[in-house]
């Protein structure tokens, strides 16, 4: 398969991590995200937690209504957060399982556990004209399970690859986004890159769009958000020579 363009979606959840520890207005995440426009990213990601740890509802409609650029709203699947969504009315709704302990999520949604309703979920944010994100292990059921619930696109769960950097973990990442592709789900990843081991993932010639967000964040303490986000689109281009 040819390697298209591949997109940068930038995550701004940890500039309000920051800003909720102290109170207050500063730092502003809608500014981190106007900040990652002018640096070129291609889209904003933002994860409304249900218990408001992070982003808080009023994020999410400025950052819609402010920033020139395509909103992923990461979100549970919960009668509550689909009404902001469609009140909001996000590019794409990626829906990711979620529990109040974890600090981060910590892996793919079970979307063959729970088909039924994630297929209703589902046609309820496509009827609003929201595309529609699963967020899932690289597991060949998983993927599947994806197609049937008429999700537009799949967005793989990369951290055990992250964490580990081994053959099998990419293999597996490989073989997922091949199949997902196949099954003519647009194919989506993130979750633990770094500039470290963002070139074999960059690579996988069915990927679209790469969502990453601490690492990016975390630079920006050092080098500035605009380098950091410059570095990481760098190091994608060059996976993608």
């Amino acid at each position: 398969m040819k390697k298209s363009s591949l997109r940068l979606g930038v995550n701004i959840d940890h500039v309000a991590t920051l800003r909720n520890a102290r109170g207050g207005a500063h730092p502003c995440p809608v500014a981190a995200a106007q900040l990652a426009a002018d640096a070129g990213a291609d889209g904003i990601t933002a994860h409304l937690r249900e218990d408001r740890r992070h982003i808080r509802d009023d994020d999410m409609r400025r950052l819609k209504a402010e920033v020139n650029l395509p909103l992923n709203f990461e979100m549970a699947a919960t009668e509550e957060m689909l009404t902001l969504a469609l009140e909001i009315k996000p590019n794409a709704c990626c829906l990711v399982p979620e529990s109040r302990e974890e600090r981060t999520t910590e892996g793919g949604l079970d979307v063959a556990g729970q088909e039924t309703y994630l297929r209703e979920f589902c046609a309820k944010l496509k009827a609003a004209g929201i595309h529609t994100s699963l967020f899932i292990d690289p597991d060949t059921a998983q993927v599947e399970a994806a197609a049937r619930t008429g999700a537009d696109i799949v967005e793989l769960h990369t951290g055990t690859y992250a964490h580990h950097t081994d053959a099998v973990e990419l293999v597996k990442l490989q073989n997922a986004a091949k199949l997902a592709h196949g099954l003519g789900l647009e194919v989506h990843a993130g979750h633990g890159l770094t500039f470290d081991n963002v070139g074999a993932v960059a690579a996988i010639p069915e990927l679209v769009e790469l969502n990453i967000g601490h690492f990016i964040i975390g630079e920006a303490v050092f080098a500035g958000l605009d380098i950091a986000i410059l570095e990481m689109r760098r190091a994608m281009i060059e996976a993608r020579a």
